[in-house]
């Protein structure tokens, strides 16, 4: 057998064998696992989030000096993919850590 015609086989053996390993597997396109990340705030469950639309989150007096509690509060509109969110009239996006701790 030609050296073309080994190689032309060995690699037709390694594609069968490709997709016969991803059909046990169950992967298709779309349906991959999902990837993991080494931060684990980026690997919560949209279930396990610190933040939920409508709710009040009030600022940290360092962020705002000399406004009272009342004037640091605000609503969350939405709740972004990163775990940071966009708030009621209140420009920009913010994270966990600007935000007091929920009693």
């Amino acid at each position: 057998m030609k050296k073309r015609t080994k190689r032309l086989f060995g690699a037709l053996a390694g594609l069968a064998a490709g997709a016969t390993g991803a059909a046990l597997w169950g992967w298709r396109r779309g349906s991959t696992p999902e990837k993991k990340s080494i931060y684990p705030e980026y690997n919560r469950g949209r279930a396990d989030r610190w933040a939920r639309p409508g709710m009040s989150v009030t600022f940290r007096a360092e962020l705002m000096p000399g406004r009272d509690r009342a004037e640091r509060t605000f609503h969350v509109g939405a709740v972004l993919p990163s775990g940071r969110v966009t708030l009621e009239g209140f420009a920009g996006q913010h994270t966990e850590t600007e935000f007091e701790a929920i009693r």
